[in-house]
């Protein structure tokens, strides 16, 4: 039996299909931007919130004590998550930053489903938050698109 090499010649079409296909994974300059500002609220507004807690800020203390958290942990609270913002910050790390993140809100989620808040006010806040961290993050990082991509339906 012989083994007969055989090229085969790729038309331009089919490469400038390809390349479209792998650029429609990449975000736009839009998308980006987008992606950058949503980042950047959840960023402020989560890296305010640990700031407070380590500063122990009066607010901060009398709001964790009314959830049911001693006054001591407040502190320790903040900065667990500065330590994940800033995970979610640095562009190498942004996704753990995000998993990271997510743990931390799902528990003020069961905090608040704990202790009976109001729904749409109080126990979704977190996931609202959620929610604007991954799309945020999904908008800007072209790694993460591919590992999640949205299909438009046919």
């Amino acid at each position: 039996m012989t083994a007969i090499a055989a090229t085969t010649h790729v038309p331009d079409s089919a490469l400038r299909s390809t390349t479209t296909a792998r650029a429609a994974g990449t975000p736009g300059r839009a998308a980006r931007w987008t992606g950058r500002v949503l980042s950047g609220l959840i960023i402020a507004f989560l890296t305010w919130d640990a700031v407070i807690k380590i500063m122990r800020h009066p607010m901060a203390v009398e709001g964790s004590v009314k959830i049911g958290y001693p006054a001591a942990v407040v502190p320790v609270l903040g900065y667990v998550l500065l330590a994940a913002v800033l995970l979610y910050v640095w562009p190498r790390t942004a996704a753990l930053g995000a998993i990271v993140l997510t743990g931390y809100l799902g528990g003020a989620v069961a905090t608040h489903v704990r202790i009976s808040d109001p729904l749409f006010s109080h126990t979704l806040f977190p996931i609202y938050f959620g929610v604007i961290l991954w799309l945020g993050l999904w908008l800007r990082d072209p790694r993460l698109r591919a590992i999640l991509p949205i299909h438009k339906a046919n």
